[in-house]
């Protein structure tokens, strides 16, 4: 998976998208202009091959969300927690209707998904997280994205939960740093695991290994790692659907060499697909290496990705359910709690 240098497919991303060793295609804010903008982008990028690369974005909410204009400003996940205080049953109802708003609006695009939910429990030590978590507690974050989950998958979405096996125990950014954490397997299956074994379940698609070494368990980064991609996540967890690398040009995946060793070693571990963002170059040599790699089994997994067919953007103005969605989307983001106003028949 890679991404483009713009707003429009140039001569030299469309020579990447067309590589056989190209799967799909993230999207950054820096692809998107307008709403109008985006949905010929799609189109295009669609209409290169059959079947179609898959399309993702990272659109969680808060800190992190690529598209906004003509987009719901959509809360930060632990906004469902604090804004709802101790009524669990008001934050999971919330969280369902912004993941089907998130995913049905996406979808109203052409965007197959999102990089969401994010899974990690928030320890309060993990600045890269923080707000990105849904709460401290594992419970609470099983309930809350597992309901975001829901919601996204009535809008024809498949979600995928990051960061396997938890990215909020350290303090390091994985984006410029190679965390290290300390604590065993036992404690880990305890608390950060928690999250993940509930949501699949629930039938959890996807899901993104942490660029972290989990040192006690193993000496690779789990997203370079047999233990836990092949051991842990499928042979224990059972998870039978799509792994996903975090980016292999975050500084954390240069603990497994160039480009192109970092593609092999994450494949290697148990990956179905390698996402290279930012570094074109970078995205070069992980083509020419990868130019005669076939995997069926991972192709067959990734095919149950591409969204269902959704309403185009008018239509989904025109639906009662949306406006009651933008509406608590509102409500989420203000600075107060709030008696929040969930509707019973949404």
């Amino acid at each position: 998976m890679i991404d483009l240098l713009g707003t429009a497919i140039t001569a030299e991303d469309r020579g990447r998208l067309l590589h056989p060793a190209t799967g799909g295609v993230i999207l950054f804010s820096r692809n998107f202009a307008s709403p109008q903008q985006l949905y010929r982008l799609v189109q295009e990028i669609h209409e290169l091959r059959s079947p179609h690369l898959l399309i993702a974005v990272d659109q969680e909410g808060g800190r992190v969300q690529r598209f906004r204009e003509g987009f719901t400003r959509l809360p930060a996940a632990a906004a469902f927690a604090q804004r709802c205080g101790s009524d669990l049953q008001a934050a999971r109802r919330a969280a369902h209707e912004m993941g089907w708003l998130m995913a049905a609006e996406l979808r109203a695009f052409g965007v197959d998904f999102s990089f969401a939910p994010v899974l990690d429990l928030n320890h309060g030590v993990s600045s890269v997280i923080g707000d990105r978590a849904f709460a401290a507690e594992a419970d609470k974050v099983s309930q809350l994205a597992g309901a975001w989950m829901l919601g996204a998958r009535e809008a024809g979405m498949v979600s995928v939960g990051k960061h396997f096996p938890g990215h909020g125990g350290v303090t390091a950014d994985s984006h410029v740093d190679l965390p290290i954490d300390e604590r065993g397997l036992d404690a880990l299956i305890q608390q950060d695991l928690q999250p993940f074994i509930r949501l699949i379940d629930n039938g959890l698609e996807g899901i993104m290994p942490a660029h972290v070494i989990f040192a006690a368990c193993d000496e690779q980064p789990a997203g370079f790692s047999r233990f836990w991609l092949q051991d842990v996540l499928r042979d224990r967890l059972r998870f039978q659907g799509v792994i996903f690398s975090d980016d292999l040009s975050m500084a954390a995946a240069g603990h497994a060499g160039c480009h192109g060793d970092r593609a092999q070693a994450a494949l290697d571990a148990g990956c179905d697909m390698v996402l290279v963002c930012n570094d074109p170059a970078g995205a070069d040599e992980v083509l020419e290496r990868l130019r005669n790699y076939h995997d069926p089994v991972a192709q067959s997994r990734m095919i149950r990705l591409h969204g269902r067919p959704a309403r185009r953007i008018e239509k989904l103005h025109e639906d009662r359910r949306w406006h009651h969605a933008v509406e608590l989307a509102a409500q989420l983001a203000a600075q107060t709690n709030l008696a929040l106003n969930l509707d019973s028949s949404i």
